[in-house]
């Protein structure tokens, strides 16, 4: 008899977890597991790959954050499945969606942590420790969240850290030319490429300026930074502020960022918190050099000098001398690259995440 399973995130937006779980519930055994996907809050783009495969997804829709009709339309739904197993991610998911399944009785309700998240405050965290004591494992992608959370109450023995998985790169390549043409980059430049979305935690200032330090030096370099956000506004007027076009870009969303990828000089992340960052592993897995912020989630993918870099949050001159380095050797750079990117195919595939969350599935049903 198959293990009915609910998985339970706020949105389908192009973020981290969110492709973490469409990997999970596409790539589970179908003949041992049917799987149903809620979105808490609304749809987004990464829900037609789930109903490609068959997989159901349901809006349940919250118009606001503390919406007591939203918990009990989940409860109905959850009835409605009956699943053997409901695993919720990330906070608005965590806090409806476990007090739904516990509400509908749900035998085994799991949660899911997948960031550092310093934003929250007393509460978020009294709510996180209540639940955590129904709930009968939490997943991680991180020993850095992990600790993060063991710290603020959350017993230890609940957390199963599964890294993230990432599949393998099957995207036709393209031309230097053609990928600098796209970004309006002239070829002669060194690429640094920075992605994901235009939010505080990303610390995009200091990259600005890291990039501006950089092109001071050598003024050959350009960083492009693809994604889109609430800040995007804001740190156009801030480029415009400190350094010019030529030196600092913002491209948007794009879908060929895998073609982009392997014609990089550098990548760097400059985050405040991190979880694990998809957008690293994928460098990773392409082979660009990797500078990043030393904080927990980093430094799961970053072993310093063997992997990539790791500089100081906030110090944007350090991004710069690293930068420095790895371009003025670039068989160093080259080396760094080509370790990191057996790493990933060791340690971070998406067979060995969704075997181990099939395994967690099946012990906790007995």
């Amino acid at each position: 008899m198959k293990i009915r399973l609910a998985l339970i995130i706020p949105t389908m937006d192009q973020g981290g977890a969110e492709k973490q779980l469409a990997l999970l519930a596409e790539n589970l055994p179908r003949e041992e597991f049917d799987v149903h996907v809620y979105l808490l809050t609304r749809d987004g783009p990464r829900s037609e790959s789930l109903r490609r495969s068959g997989i159901p997804v349901t809006v349940i829709g919250k118009p606001f954050k503390a919406d007591p009709t939203a918990l009990l339309r989940m409860k109905q739904a959850l009835q409605q499945f009956q699943p053997d197993i409901v695993h919720t991610w990330l906070f608005a998911a965590n806090s409806f969606g476990r007090a739904a399944a516990l509400m509908a009785k749900v035998p085994i309700v799991i949660g899911s942590e997948r960031c550092v998240d310093p934003w929250k405050r007393w509460y978020h965290f009294s709510i996180d420790r209540f639940l955590a004591r129904r709930s009968a494992a939490i997943t991680t992608n991180s020993d850095g969240v992990r600790e993060f959370y063991v710290s603020h109450g959350v017993d230890d023995d609940l957390f199963r850290v599964i890294a993230n998985g990432i599949p393998p790169r099957t995207v036709d390549s393209i031309e230097r030319e053609e990928a600098f043409a796209r970004l309006g980059v002239n070829p002669d430049r060194k690429l640094v490429l920075a992605v994901g979305r235009l939010w505080p935690q990303k610390r995009y200032r200091d990259l600005i300026w890291a990039a501006e330090l950089l092109a001071g030096t050598r003024d050959d370099t350009t960083l492009v930074v693809i994604g889109d956000g609430p800040q995007k506004s804001e740190l156009l007027r801030f480029r415009d502020a400190v350094t010019i076009p030529k030196h600092a870009g913002f491209v948007g969303n794009r879908d060929d960022v895998a073609q982009l990828l392997p014609h990089a000089d550098l990548f760097w992340v400059g985050s405040e918190y991190e979880g694990q960052s998809n957008a690293m592993i994928e460098a990773m897995q392409a082979a660009v050099p990797v500078i990043a912020t030393d904080i927990p989630g980093n430094r799961d993918l970053v072993i310093p000098d063997q992997t990539g870099r790791l500089v100081p949050l906030g110090d944007r001159a350090a991004f710069a001398r690293e930068s420095i380095d790895l371009l003025a050797n670039p068989p160093l750079a080259a080396e760094l690259a080509e370790r990191a990117q057996r790493r990933i195919a060791e340690q971070f595939s998406v067979a060995d995440m969704v075997d181990r969350h099939a395994q967690l599935y099946r012990d906790l049903s007995g």
